[in-house]
């Protein structure tokens, strides 16, 4: 079967799009070929600064002949509605054939499609791909009408098959099909042909191109910790610099330099971040003392003095740049350590606007040190240390050095806080506040940070509230379900209960407190959900008193998940349910409600005996652990109702023709219900 070799060749491709454009390019052609009959074994695309392949192996030479068969009007219908069919369906009036159906004589058409050759389905479905191609950002050049994302050189389309290659039959705004590429821009930039995947591949490599995104960063990363480990250093690991690294070189060539002397006293993470940022640069980390010390670029070319010129450019540049990430650090160092200290930068904030509907950072600030103080005493904080913490954690919003690396928010005013001898813990919340990030980010567990963070999180859910900004479908431009699960995670991996109702109406009286409350309820569905927990698990610890408590929720929650998963769970609940059924049927039809007087004295039968003492017992034991708000024990007494319940069911008939009787068997469904949903509001599971 026929494989198939395309290649978009073109000026540099920006490396952010180059993964997804080989995505797009894969797509886009195998859609198309499949939609036109052309079916095949695999596929994979690949893409360099310079760019997009794709190899397409066991290939249809051609597609298969087609026969529809399409229904049409009656036999006796207008003329003109036959014609139309007719025109529809390609066909002449004799090709037509009439047919007896229940609705009378129907004409049915049946036509056929022969098969395609190769050649012409890939030729139409590589133009119209190249034609509306989904760049990010594309442009024209010359006098064509043709966009990409850079100008497109050349095109490669070879079908291969045992007889040999073969090149597809297109043109593209005058760039004619064939079987030819260049290798490096430098270091082999002279044209050569090719015959199949595997000979483009390999001759790429002789011309100093490695195709494959994964061989340049393996290659890359290979390199520098050889580089580093051979100094005594270790590279500070960055994924996203080193896949934006391997989509800006063809041929990667690693090459270590020395940090100028007076630059190393810098923070580690402002060289970093300077050197990342503006060069492309690796950090080379000395592990004794946690001091960046060298940095690795990545050269797209081999020369004769081993990158030594290039390296020496580097150097020259990186010095200037570090020379004013220095200046920004110093001047900030002088402006912190002044006589108004940080209180500088938190006046200037009074300029700059968090909201026009809640104020500006500063009145921010106010809000979360108020809130803040409070919050202190429930999670173990010192209140006097986290309302400072508070009014410095933003702080550092004015330093010139976030200023120019914003990213650095709350590192900087850290760095900024210990430097004017602040405490630890107070400093420290000025980075992790913001915390968590992403759904693997750590929580901050110091009591000072997680008042800090969570007054932070709670003034923005329940401002943006009170003015009616919330998320609506995928929109959430401030980032309040990211808010709403920091809080959920913050509080429930630091187990801390926080009765969120009061918290919310302490922060901001116009939040509609219930539907803030259901909004986070909603979030933590998501966030059980990913730990295995059913939606209809959580509704139904939603359902009971003090759900505003999240640590409290989320216990009760695990728990009931623990002993639906048994047997003895399972069983439980769909007695309870017989129960409830029976009961509530039993309560609208009599028009009465059975919620009390199940006395042991009117039972018949053993098991109805031991069922009463089963109850006593459970209640005995579910009372004190629901108080003590120990859920795994008040679910285990609960399942342990399920044996007692289903002899129940099995030895008597709860409508007796005696009245007494019946109504005491009602009386006694209505405890196993009041029991189990003292527990969790057992109706509202599934199943």
């Amino acid at each position: 079967m026929p494989d198939l070799l395309i290649e978009l060749f073109s000026e540099e491709i920006p490396a952010r799009m180059q993964s997804r454009a080989a995505a797009d390019l894969k797509k886009l052609v195998t859609d198309g070929l499949v939609e036109a009959g052309l079916t095949y074994a695999s596929a994979a695309a690949f893409s360099t600064p310079r760019r997009l392949a794709l190899a397409v192996e066991g290939m249809l030479a051609e597609s298969p002949r087609q026969v529809e068969e399409r229904k049409g009007p009656k036999a006796d219908a207008p003329e003109k509605a036959i014609e139309g069919f007719l025109r529809g369906a390609g066909l002449t009036r004799d090709q037509l054939e009439e047919r007896e159906t229940p609705k009378g004589r129907v004409l049915f058409a049946t036509i056929e499609r022969p098969g395609r050759p190769a050649q012409e389905i890939v030729a139409e479905v590589l133009e119209q791909t190249i034609r509306n191609f989904p760049w990010p950002k594309s442009m024209r050049w010359g006098s064509g009408s043709l966009r990409w994302v850079r100008p497109l050189h050349s095109i490669i389309a070879l079908i291969t098959t045992e007889e040999g290659a073969s090149i597809v039959p297109l043109e593209v705004e005058g760039i004619a099909a064939g079987d030819s590429t260049r290798g490096h821009r430098f270091m082999a930039p002279d044209a050569f042909s090719v015959t199949s995947f595997e000979d483009y591949e390999t001759k790429l490599k002789r011309a100093r191109v490695m195709l494959r995104a994964e061989e340049r960063e393996e290659a890359i990363w290979h390199d520098a910790t050889n580089a580093a480990f051979a100094n005594g250093l270790e590279v500070v690991e960055d994924r996203g610099l080193l896949a934006e690294v391997a989509g800006l070189v063809e041929w990667p060539v690693v090459l270590m330099g020395p940090i100028g002397e007076d630059f190393l006293g810098l923070p580690p993470e402002v060289l970093q971040t300077s050197m990342k940022e503006h060069q492309k640069f690796f950090s080379v980390r000395n592990p004794k003392t946690g001091r960046i010390e060298r940095f690795i670029t990545v050269a797209n070319r081999e020369t004769r003095d081993e990158g030594a010129t290039i390296l020496a450019g580097n150097e020259k540049v990186l010095a200037a740049r570090l020379a004013d990430a220095k200046f920004f650090w110093e001047n900030d160092l002088r402006v912190a350590t002044s006589e108004a200290g940080m209180g500088t930068w938190v006046a200037q904030l009074e300029n700059v606007t968090f909201h026009n509907k809640l104020g500006t950072q500063a009145d921010l600030i106010g809000r979360m040190a108020t809130l803040s103080r409070a919050l202190a005493p429930q999670v173990g904080a010192d209140p006097e240390a986290a309302e400072r913490a508070a009014r410095l954690a933003k702080a550092d919003l004015s330093s010139e050095v976030v200023y120019e690396f914003p990213e650095l928010q709350g590192l900087m005013g850290r760095y900024y806080a210990e430097a004017t001898g602040e405490s630890a813990e107070v400093a420290a919340a000025a980075q992790e506040h913001y915390a968590p990030l992403g759904p693997s980010d750590a929580v901050p567990t110091a009591p000072i940070s997680v008042a800090v963070a969570l007054a932070e999180k709670i003034d923005k859910l329940t401002g943006f509230w009170a003015i009616d900004e919330k998320p609506t479908g995928s929109k959430d431009p401030f980032a309040l379900r990211r808010a709403a699960l920091g809080v959920i995670r913050i509080l429930v991996e630091n187990d801390i209960s926080l009765h969120l109702s009061a918290v919310f109406a302490q922060a901001n009286e116009g939040a509609e407190a219930a539907d803030l409350l259901s909004f986070l309820h909603d979030r933590l569905k998501v966030y059980l959900r990913d730990q295995g927990i059913r939606h209809d698990v959580i509704d139904a610890c939603i359902a009971m008193e003090g759900n505003d408590d999240i640590t409290l929720l989320v216990k009760r929650a695990r728990a009931l998940s623990e002993v639906l998963a048994t047997d003895d769970g399972e069983n439980l609940l769909q007695g309870f349910k017989r129960a409830n059924n029976i009961l509530s049927q039993a309560e609208e039809a009599d028009g009465v409600e059975y919620s009390f007087g199940a006395d042991v004295k009117f039972a018949e039968t053993d098991e109805e005996k031991a069922l009463f003492a089963a109850l006593d017992a459970a209640e005995a034991r579910i009372a004190p652990a629901m108080a003590e708000q120990d859920f795994a024990t008040a679910m285990g007494a609960m399942a342990a109702l399920r044996g007692p319940i289903d002899a129940f069911f099995e030895a008597v008939k709860i409508n007796a023709d005696n009245a007494t009787v019946r109504r005491n068997r009602l009386n006694l469904l209505s405890r196993i219900r009041s029991i189990c949903t003292s527990v969790a509001d057992l109706t509202r599971i599934e199943g």
